[in-house]
């Protein structure tokens, strides 16, 4: 059966909308309380406006279920993700639209142990989903011992004054991370020049974060800092800029962080976990350092289940959500950050060469939006672009097509054995998902 509601990552839409507004958010969270059988329900949000409003509809539809309520603040993913590893809490949940604009908002959940909800548990929540809930007054306890503790774990993840004399900048999007982040470099001894750390509700991942890294880039170069990171608005995300002022996303990040551990027999199941969208490029430099990969269908929860099933302690995805089992369940941006600087760290070298370790195949990605989502199957001349261009290909290249999960945009992918060869194949395609779609 598909989900109605649940996309690639929670339910995610224009605030005011449809699906996510007060009242259907008191729905979800009754469902989702009588799911879990009532116990505590940890909630923490990102910082758009409209955040409380969807809290305080959640608090109520957990309360009708019977749960006890505790509201973590405005803190990364991945800190609520913490709580529930390191609590008896039956139910974490977090209102955010991750890279969304701040119009958008949406709610994801946790299970017990901080791992996000497999498509059978959101199926079962869907069905339970009431008509209606009574409106009450939600009363709920404060608990902003997450965001502390958060700190604190991710400041013990490198030594004492392990960053004294870095200069970093950090972009936070305007988001979760604009305190966290930051202040647990600044333990570590760096210096930290920020970008996108005033949110005002309305600012989140406007021209900032993980989605613009451009300004990123600019600025490590024009203060002279060893690096940059960028974060998305919920903090799971972590996209960097070496000294030079070149952008490396997640593919880079992870053959980075997995080729080290490979050299220190550090790797779970010496296997990487990354998902279709990956560079084929990772394939081949993890391979020619002694390990393999394996990919999942997009999306960081099925990143995680692999890596749960086959042992592996590293994954994620070329977005920037790195999962590594030493720091947390779930994507996090600063534990990725961290990781790679203590690579830097313990080897001396600058972002710039470290990142040499990956070289890509010719890529052409983007995304367009569509006004309408039907079968891919049902589109008669994508599915003939599609067919001929693999065809002309063969291994040399390979296609991704897909509908975003949490936004109304078509995602294109070639691969292929030149540049030239790529952006002619994206055009063709392009074109083809114009005429069926737009």
């Amino acid at each position: 059966m598909k989900r109605q509601y649940f996309g690639t990552d929670g339910v995610r839409g224009p605030f005011g909308g449809p699906l996510v507004n007060p009242d259907f958010a008191a729905r979800l969270g009754y469902a989702a309380g009588k799911w879990a059988g009532g116990g505590r329900v940890f909630i923490g949000r990102d910082t758009r406006g409209s955040g409380p409003t969807l809290l305080v509809a959640l608090a109520n539809g957990f309360l009708a279920a019977g749960c006890e309520i505790y509201d973590l603040g405005a803190v990364p993913t991945p800190a609520v993700a913490r709580e529930l590893k390191l609590s008896d809490a039956s139910l974490g949940v977090v209102v955010t639209a991750s890279h969304n604009p701040a119009g958008d908002n949406g709610i994801k959940f946790f299970a017990p142990g901080g791992i996000k909800l497999s498509d059978e548990q959101e199926l079962a929540i869907e069905a339970g989903l009431p008509e209606s809930v009574s409106e009450t007054l939600a009363s709920f306890r404060f608990h902003r011992g997450a965001r502390s503790g958060y700190i604190f774990a991710m400041s013990a993840i490198l030594s004492a004054h392990a960053l004294e004399g870095w200069k970093i900048v950090v972009d936070t999007a305007n988001g979760a991370t604009s305190y966290t982040s930051p202040n647990v470099l600044r333990i570590l001894g760096a210096e930290v020049d920020q970008i996108g750390h005033e949110p005002d509700g309305t600012n989140i991942n406007a021209g900032v974060g993980s989605e613009h890294p451009e300004q990123l880039a600019k600025r490590v170069v024009a203060v002279g800092a060893r690096l940059g990171v960028a974060h998305d608005g919920d903090g799971d995300r972590c996209i960097l800029s070496d000294e030079l002022g070149h952008v490396l996303d997640g593919d880079e990040v992870l053959t980075i962080l997995a080729t080290d551990a490979i050299s220190r027999g550090a790797l779970g199941a010496n296997t990487l976990v990354i998902t279709r969208q990956s560079n084929l490029g990772v394939d081949v430099a993890v391979k020619a350092a002694g390990g393999q990969v394996v990919r999942t269908d997009i999306g960081d929860r099925y990143v995680a289940e692999k890596m749960r099933e086959i042992g592996s302690s590293l994954g994620g995805e070329s977005s920037g959500h790195i999962i590594c089992d030493e720091i947390g369940p779930t994507g996090d941006g600063l534990g990725a950050a961290l990781l790679l600087l203590d690579v830097m760290h313990r080897t001396g070298k600058p972002l710039s060469e470290l990142k040499t370790v990956l070289v890509k195949a010719p890529q052409k990605s983007n995304a367009m939006r569509v006004s309408q989502k039907p079968p891919l199957g049902e589109c008669a001349r994508l599915q003939e672009a599609m067919t001929g261009i693999a065809s002309e290909f063969g291994e040399q290249g390979r296609l991704l097509v897909r509908y975003s999960g949490t936004e109304p945009k078509l995602r294109l992918l070639v691969e292929g054995p030149t540049m030239e060869a790529v952006e002619a194949a994206y055009a063709r395609l392009e074109a083809a998902a114009q005429a069926d779609l737009c």
